[in-house]
């Protein structure tokens, strides 16, 4: 199958990943004079930081995604296609993808980062992801169904197999899920689904170092923690999951936990795709680039975010994987590329710490500035307000605000629905024909 994209004497500028890198470098360069060529194998901007609120009932995940079309209505010189690429040819300046093979002046690897199962395959296939809209709302219906299944089940044990729940990983989204299990759990349930006892259901919450959101301030982590404590989750540190057979979870430590549901929230990986030679995929399986954004070795391709990693004096780790790396990347590239285009001097990348924060439930939040630390009602207030900046699309802000002042007068949401695909067989649509 072609990419049916037109010849032009314009530089041909190919992104792939609409994530926020990608997506702030094509936006920035739609009204200059290059064809670009923006490749998702989604046809929608997904908004990351919200996807546990779709997954515990808090949002539909329309309302955190945004179609790519509509974002570039207007602009000719814009190209959406869906595709996965499998191999770049940094000789030929070409990718070869599910669509064929598309010739390229610059290319753009913005394809963010997949869950880290830190090489346990057995976990893989067990656990639960939450890297995407659909995993999100597959958890959504995976708890709801348990709930509903526990309502009619006559053991005890499997009534609570059905319930508990182990979250991994103490960082931003173990955090945010967890104390939004636990405030459905506290909440909810006792309204909704009165024969389950609610106080019974056990939410753990594993991480493998000393104190949670280690990204943070170190007051951060505690804070939390101290947070989920008050809200009846079980936060245990310094331990690892070794083994999960779809019932039971067993840590490092030797204990032994009853559950169906593992979510996996523990860490992030890169997935460059082939032709980048192996001496330049660094820790984390991010690729190497320089202070402009360009992949070692290379002339014309640059990266940015979770599959980028710069090393530099300041940073002998590399930047963090969030999204305002990604953004500020995304923007220098596009400022560069123009800058070639004008025959002008290049700007080297300089990252601006806008700060971190994370929220664990109603009234509760941790915020990290470069210049102050908080934590509480005021911390919340500020991450609802920034994130509800950060979305894209009027109608996405209104609906997100109108869902959270409802949850926020009435303790509870409406969306707790479980909808499934329909399968369709050929049959069926014989039948229909």
């Amino acid at each position: 199958m072609p990419f049916n994209i037109p010849d032009t004497t314009q530089k041909r500028v190919v992104i792939v990943g609409a994530g926020f890198g990608g997506l702030i470098l094509a936006r920035k360069l739609k009204n200059y004079p290059f064809q670009i060529v923006l490749i998702d194998k989604n046809n929608y901007h997904q908004f990351q930081p919200l996807y546990y609120q779709v997954a515990m009932s808090g949002l539909e995940p329309s309302s955190i995604s945004f179609p790519l079309r509509k974002i570039f209505w207007g602009a000719r010189n814009v190209y959406n296609r869906i595709a996965e690429v499998n191999s770049i040819d940094t000789k030929r300046n070409t990718i070869d993808s599910s669509l064929g093979e598309l010739q390229f002046d610059y290319l753009i690897i913005a394809t963010g980062a997949v869950t880290n199962y830190f090489n346990n395959q057995k976990l893989s296939s067990k656990v639960i992801p939450m890297k995407s809209v659909s995993e999100a709302l597959y958890l959504r219906n995976k708890i709801l169904e348990d709930y509903e299944n526990a309502v009619t089940s006559s053991s005890t044990a499997m009534a609570e197999l059905l319930t508990d729940v182990v979250i991994v990983g103490g960082g931003p989204t173990g955090v945010e899920l967890a104390g939004s299990l636990a405030e459905m759990r506290n909440d909810i349930l006792p309204r909704e689904f009165k024969e389950i006892k609610a106080k019974e259901i056990e939410i753990y919450l594993i991480h493998g170092g000393d104190h949670l959101l280690q990204g943070m301030d170190i007051r951060s982590g505690l804070k939390a923690e101290q947070y989920l404590t008050q809200m009846g989750v079980k936060v245990i540190k310094n331990t690892f999951v070794k083994e999960f057979d779809g019932t039971t979870v067993i840590t490092d430590t030797g204990m032994s936990i009853s559950t169906n549901k593992v979510i996996w929230a523990a860490g992030i990986t890169g997935d460059p795709p082939k032709g980048i030679s192996t001496e330049f995929i660094g820790p984390g399986n991010r690729l190497l680039i320089d202070s402009y954004c360009k992949v070692k070795s290379t002339g014309n391709v640059y990266a940015v975010g979770d599959a980028a990693l710069l090393i530099d004096d300041k940073n002998p780790k590399g930047y963090p994987q969030v999204a305002q790396v990604a953004i500020q990347q995304g923007k220098l590239i596009a400022r560069n590329l123009i800058a070639v285009h004008n025959n002008k001097a290049l700007t080297a990348f300089r990252y601006r710490d806008l700060g971190t924060m994370a929220t664990i439930g109603r009234y509760r939040a941790v915020v990290d500035l470069p210049f102050i630390h908080f934590t509480g009602y005021f911390a919340w207030l500020t991450w609802l307000f920034v994130h509800l900046v950060a979305l894209i699309g009027l109608r996405n802000k209104i609906i997100v605000t109108i869902n959270w002042f409802w949850s926020y007068i009435r303790y509870g949401q409406s969306l707790r629905l479980i909808i499934k695909p329909r399968i369709v067989s050929q049959e069926d649509i014989a039948k229909d024909v």
